[in-house]
């Protein structure tokens, strides 16, 4: 079935402008032709207005839509050189300087998960950054759709706040001054990862056309933020791929195992030749887990026990004493390789004392939707500046702990972060002298049947 094709808004004006056209020309000849000069003169005047009028109906629509894709092109490149950096402070305020003008609104701000990263409003000289998002922002974050907002309406805006501190920032001078709102979610691979509001003082300023702008205008950042997202991933990929290489080839640990390797066939060669067996199968695994994205919990277990096994023999096997406590299913948990066992590589390293026993528990656990993993020992510890220096990378802590050491972790952070998103990391909790926890979080790890189960459960 053929569809007719909608009219145009101003066709019938044309068409009236067309027939009066031709009758005020048939009017002027026959004033001409029959010398009467005051029909000649009202067909001049007719002419003259049609003129007028046609101009206006027809050239400066035209003006308009080119004025109007060069602003939003204008829009479009000045959004991509701000959001460079991703959500800062700084590119979020430059965007919303950008933004206002382009609306009728009287302020904007932007937001991320947790807190407004800039505010620029025609009668607010200072940014009110940095203070917690509402409750109605909250909203908008957790169910990704655009939403309005009113606080005129103290009694309905307290209903959906969920604690007085929500009540307090309705009320404050923003507002005051800006009652009516519009809240558009800013949104990354399904994600959404912070908000722009536009600000208004009255509710008739807030129609169709200024919502179909602030969907417009939010997804235009969203598309900009998304192109950042893949470059820092891209960036961080590199780097990590580059410092696994580093990690896996560690000349120290070569060095140690062939040495021990070389004592042992003096002294036991049998055991000399079941060293020289894991520590081949170690670093062929090394080399294949290297190619492969992600493998099963079990697998990065199995790589950490070899290395366990090489040490003892190394430094004796009452020295080093290991367990695992897994949570049913945890085994099966797909994660990147080497994310265990350069954490259990670091305590042997720097938290074995000089005498007794270390002991290294590797823990699995479900958390909800996540997946828990901590590598827990009772060593040497460390005080709570090594640790931070440690995820940052840094060089030479103060308890002699080596370079390395921060690259492993660090390099073990970025990995989680880029497979499992926002909130996974790492995390350390240390006691000096009692010992060292290392607990990793890979959010939405959970296989999905389980999260099903437990859904089901708490249902």
């Amino acid at each position: 079935m053929s569809r007719k094709s909608p009219a145009f808004p101003g066709s019938a004006v044309h068409v009236f402008l067309a027939v009066a056209t031709v009758l005020l020309l048939a009017l002027l000849s026959w004033g001409l032709i029959s010398s009467n000069l005051v029909a000649a003169v009202l067909a001049g005047a007719g002419l003259a207005i049609d003129i007028v009028i046609a101009g206006s109906s027809l050239l400066i629509p035209d003006d308009l839509r080119s004025q109007a894709t060069e602003r939003t092109l204008r829009v479009a490149s000045g959004t991509l050189s701000h959001m460079v950096d991703g959500l800062t402070p700084e590119s979020c305020a430059s965007v919303c300087q950008l933004l206002l003008p382009e609306t009728t609104a009287s302020a904007v701000a932007m937001t991320n998960v947790t807190e407004t990263l800039a505010f620029v409003g025609t009668d607010v000289s200072t940014p009110s950054a940095g203070a917690p998002i509402s409750a109605p922002t909250r909203e908008v974050i957790a169910s990704g759709r655009m939403q309005t907002f009113n606080t005129l309406d103290k009694d309905e805006l307290s209903i959906q706040a969920n604690d007085r501190d929500d009540v307090a920032d309705l009320e404050d001078e923003t507002e005051r001054l800006y009652p009516i709102g519009v809240i558009v979610p800013l949104r990354v691979s399904d994600r959404t990862v912070g908000t722009i509001k536009f600000y208004y003082r009255h509710g008739h300023e807030v129609d169709r056309t200024q919502l179909t702008i602030a969907r417009g205008f939010a997804e235009l950042v969203s598309t900009q933020l998304s192109v950042y997202e893949l470059d820092r991933q891209a960036e961080l990929t590199a780097r990590a791929e580059v410092k696994a290489l580093q990690a896996q080839i560690n000349p120290h640990f070569l060095f140690n195992t062939l040495n021990t390797i070389a004592a042992l066939t003096r002294t036991d060669p049998a055991r000399a030749r079941d060293v020289l067996r894991e520590f081949s199968s170690f670093y062929r695994r090394t080399l294949e887990s290297s190619s492969q994205t992600l493998i099963p919990l079990s697998e990065e277990l199995e790589q950490t026990r070899r290395y366990l096994a090489i040490e003892k023999a190394r430094f004796g096997e009452e020295r080093i004493v290991e367990t695992e406590t897994l949570e049913p299913g945890c085994a099966d948990v797909m994660v990147p390789g080497f994310i265990v066992q350069p954490i259990v590589e670091n305590a042997v390293r720097h938290a074995m004392r000089d005498e007794g026993p270390l002991h290294i528990d590797v823990q699995a656990v479900f958390d909800g939707g996540d997946v828990l993993l901590a590598v827990v020992d009772d060593g040497n510890g460390m005080d709570e500046s090594v640790a931070e220096r440690l995820l940052d990378g840094s060089s030479q802590s103060a308890s002699g702990a080596a370079k390395g050491t921060g690259i492993a972790l660090r390099n073990v952070a970025e990995r989680i972060e880029r497979f499992y998103g926002v909130g996974s990391g790492v995390e350390i909790m240390s006691k000096v002298g009692e010992g060292t926890s290392v607990t990793l979080r890979l959010v939405g790890a959970a296989p999905s049947d389980l999260e099903d189960e437990l859904d089901v459960t708490l249902r």
